[in-house]
């Protein structure tokens, strides 16, 4: 059975990728009790980078918000095998920390991490609204334009 959270998200023509894989030493997530730490994700399909480079050189905002969107999805993906297979065990998103490789003049960080916020809020609703941080950086894993860490907290 499809859990309600991945039937909100199909409604919006958005399905899950396969889980990325740790590309060292770490695992993509640790649960300690019922809080899901998830490692951060970039803005990869199929195993490549969707988007390289910098913001606003190579890409525009809208490219960005969706590399954000990307990430959010693989780490709903990741989110899901935490779960068991089930997002609607997922009580809240927690904390979500979000890095944009951008020129040092790019004011609209936060803007870009949108992407991944707003999609959070799209599959749990209100409980998908989290604290959150915007951070340019000078650069990510194999060029990517964006990374997305996230917590969340299962149900007991």
């Amino acid at each position: 059975m499809t859990s309600l959270v991945e039937q909100r998200l199909a409604a919006q023509g958005l399905t899950l990728p396969e889980p990325p894989g740790a590309t060292g030493n770490y695992l993509p997530f640790t649960l300690d009790g019922t809080t899901v730490y998830l490692a951060g994700a970039t803005n990869d399909v199929g195993g490549e980078p969707h988007l390289r480079g910098k913001i606003p050189l190579d890409h525009g905002l809208e490219a960005a918000q969706e590399a954000a969107r990307i990430c959010g999805l693989n780490l709903l993906a990741c989110l899901k095998r935490a779960c068991g297979g089930d997002l609607d065990r997922v009580e809240r998103c927690l904390s979500v920390r979000g890095y944009v490789n951008a020129t040092p003049d790019f004011a609209l960080v936060p803007a870009v991490i949108n992407g991944a916020s707003d999609l959070f809020v799209l599959a749990f609703g209100e409980a998908g609204k989290h604290a959150r941080t915007s951070i340019g950086v000078a650069t990510l894993p194999r060029n990517a334009l964006v990374e997305v860490d996230a917590i969340f907290r299962l149900k007991s």
